[in-house]
């Protein structure tokens, strides 16, 4: 009754309101989300072959696991990171949206895509918890959400694991990573997060999430600390990969 309730709902505002896609500006229904067929099709899936650390992909053919020569260098303090599809195209247009321009209606697309990709790669009774990189709390007032919270509160509740929101704070007011190179962008995050709420961190096994993912070095100084704040084990989930 409910779930007809929310559909006839849902109907009236596509009336009212009609749905555009965010890649093309076209009218999307009777598609569900806010991507039309056309957009969805150029959507690329990360897809082997990848690090079986990090999971960045490569291009050409490559047999059996391998491991990338930034994680062969330098291992990661993650267990395993893996992200849903590539940073462009309607991907890109639709995370800047969600990020930058209060485009908090994307968040329901963009969670489908990282609950299919951890569904994918981890085994459910692997994970006892799930948590976020937090913002700065200037940032987090100026913008007025965490767009990675945003997709952790929700990919939580899909899966049916709990969500820790104040287990990790960040405490250094990093500058943009953009135009930064992997060695810098490293740097830049070193010591800007801390952990708090330890007893609820101590032995547990983390999801750890975010919108974006390109060298890795934020979300592996979120690992970092939280495996010094007791955490047995942490592995990363990304909707995008850079």
């Amino acid at each position: 009754m409910i779930e007809r309730l929310q559909n006839l709902a849902g109907t009236a505002l596509d009336m009212l309101y009609p749905r555009m896609c965010v890649g093309c500006g076209q009218r999307v229904d009777p598609e569900p989300g806010h991507f039309c067929w056309d957009c969805r099709t150029t959507v690329l899936y990360v897809q082997p072959p990848y690090c079986s650390i990090c999971g960045d992909p490569v291009e050409g053919r490559v047999d059996g696991s391998f491991v990338c020569y930034a994680c062969s260098e330098s291992t990661p303090l993650f267990d395993r990171a893996r992200s849903a599809v590539r940073y462009r195209g309607v991907i890109q247009d639709a995370l800047r949206a969600f990020k930058y321009r209060d485009g908090l209606w994307m968040r329901k697309d963009l969670v489908r895509i990282l609950a299919a990709c951890v569904a994918a790669h981890y085994e459910m009774d692997e994970i006892d918890a799930v948590t976020f990189v937090p913002l700065y709390p200037a940032r987090h007032r100026q913008r007025g959400y965490n767009q990675a919270e945003v997709l952790a509160g929700l990919l939580a509740r899909t899966i049916g694991k709990p969500l820790l929101k104040h287990c990790l704070a960040r405490i250094k007011p990093t500058p943009t990573q953009t135009h930064l190179t992997a060695r810098e962008r490293a740097t830049n995050v070193r010591g800007a997060f801390r952990t708090r709420w330890l007893n609820r961190l101590k032995g547990r096994r983390v999801l750890l999430v975010d919108d974006v993912m390109t060298t890795g070095a934020t979300v592996n100084e979120c690992s970092r600390v939280l495996k010094a704040g007791g955490a047995a084990r942490v592995v990363v989930a990304t909707v995008a990969r850079g």
